[in-house]
Parts: structure tokens; sequence; C-alpha cells
């Protein structure tokens, strides 16, 4: 198992572990049908570099992801890092199917989910991102799948941190709309705080954060075409659509990315690891 090493700031200390227990989009779909069907909440967060670099800054995200209930690995450099570490591992017969590892973003598991939800009548209720942007995305969404229970949306303007009479009421609303799964898209941190807020309110309700997944179902955001994905050069499309914003950020991940290359197990810090999926109702049921 390699480590990450986070010099920590202002005295707070580091992540120790972080288990990623979601393997692939079966893992993930099948957690979420899980808990849906018991009526038991669940935060699901997506790590990637840029998630790394926060968690070494704010240490109410690193607080949040300790307490997270599953953890998919979005982004190349941790699926990498997370098989690097996992060939050692003995499978039993017909498990290394089920635990193989795959890329699993917020903006991959958002079809899915709602066809599943659809199928099975699960209803959603969606916060952010923008007010057009989901009107936009949520028109295409109920187009593609008819049955599809929005059982409430909206775009709130929260204040950083968040004041509890704002969580207080956006809970209640939730709650009073009988929704089965929160889909969150306002980027990290915020999402994942959000998330981790309101499922102390609603442990019955899961909150599953997805970046810009609905920026890019309604148009307001261009993903980079399926050939580059599959290259893993996603990086490099997002970075030539906006080098001002990115370039820095990018920068950062990069040396994010060195310290996973870097790291050994003898290194303090923060751990990455992959879980077999049978373990993780055991875990955080």
């Amino acid at each position: 198992m390699s480590s990450v090493e986070f010099n920590s700031e202002s005295g707070s200390p580091p992540l120790s572990d972080l288990r990623v227990n979601i393997a692939n989009m079966t893992q993930a779909l099948g957690a979420i049908d899980r808990r849906a069907r018991a009526k038991e909440g669940y935060t699901l967060f997506t790590i990637n570099l840029d998630h790394l670099v926060k968690l070494k800054k704010d240490r109410r995200f690193r607080e949040v992801y300790e307490r997270a209930d599953f953890i998919t690995a979005d982004g190349w450099p941790i699926v990498w890092h997370l098989q690097r570490g996992d060939r050692r591992r003995v499978t039993r017969p017909g498990q290394k199917e089920r635990r193989r590892l795959e890329r699993t973003t917020g903006a991959d598991l958002i079809a899915p989910v709602c066809a599943h939800a659809a199928e099975h009548g699960f209803p959603l209720y969606f916060v952010g991102p923008s007010a057009a942007s989901q009107s936009a995305a949520l028109d295409i969404l109920r187009a593609r799948h008819p049955s599809l229970n929005v059982a409430g949306a909206e775009s709130p303007r929260l204040s950083s941190p968040f004041g509890e009479g704002a969580v207080d009421a956006l809970a209640a609303r939730i709650a009073k709309s009988g929704a089965r799964l929160c889909v969150i898209s306002l980027g990290a941190p915020k999402q994942e705080l959000l998330a981790d807020a309101l499922h102390k309110k609603l442990p019955d309700v899961g909150f599953l954060c997805v970046g810009a997944a609905l920026d890019f179902i309604s148009g307001h955001a261009v993903r980079a075409p399926v050939w580059l994905r599959r290259l893993k050069l996603e990086w490099m499309w997002r970075l030539a659509s906006d080098p001002a914003r990115l370039a820095g950020r990018y920068a950062r991940c990069a040396g994010a990315f060195l310290n996973l290359v870097s790291a050994g197990p003898s290194r303090k810090g923060l751990s990455l690891r992959l879980i077999d999926s049978e373990t993780v109702d055991e875990i955080h049921g």
C-alpha cells in the first residue's frame, strides 16, 4: 500500500487512511440500489487529483471524506495508483471481475443512475448547478427517461461555511419531497461538505456528488470526446478549453500525482487503498 505525504497546515492532522471501496460502475449502481431499497442513506464521493490537493488544505474536506460511505476512483492517476498497490493481492475464484477497478466519475454515473431510478421508481432531488443548466439538463434527462421521478430541484446560493438555517431549510425540502437520492452538482469541496451536512439530518437519503455532470448534459460545458477519454487525455482537452483557469490547478494536480508515484509504504501521510466490494456494507452499512 502506497502513501501520499501531506504537510498539514495550521496544525491540522493529516488524513491517514482513505478507502476507495467502489471499484467500478456495476458496484456503484449496486450500492445505490441496495441503500435505496433499504431506505438507508449514504454519501458517495468520486476522488481525483484535484480532491487530493484540496484535502491537503481543507480540514473540513478531510473530515467529510473520512466519514464518506462510498468512494470511487475518478481519474486515471488514481486508478493507476490503486492498481499498482493492488497487484500483490490474492483474489478468490470469480472475485477478480467483481472487483475490477475502473474509472468511475460523477459525469459517468449520472446517466445510469437516472436510468436505474426511472426503472425502479426511486424519486430524485437535484441541487445545482446553475438554474439554467439544471433546467436544461433535467429536460434532457426526462426526455430520455419519461418515468424519471424528479421530486425536487433547486440551485441555492449557499455561503461558505454553510449557515445552519440554510442547511436545515434545504434538508426539510428534500425530506418533504420524498426523494430517495439527492444529486449534488456544486463542485468540490462545496458539494461534499453539503452532502455530509445534509446526510447528518437525513440519514435515510443517499447523497451523490457529481461535479459538472449536469453541465455536460445541458451543454453548458463540453466534455472531451470519448476517444480522448479512452486515451486518458481528458485533462488535456479541459486545459486547452480554459487554460487561464485550469493551468494553476493542473500544476498542483501534477504535484499530487508525483507524490502518488514517489510515495512509499514507509512514508507518513494519506494512504489510498482499494477494499473488496463485499466488505462495503459491513463497514458502512
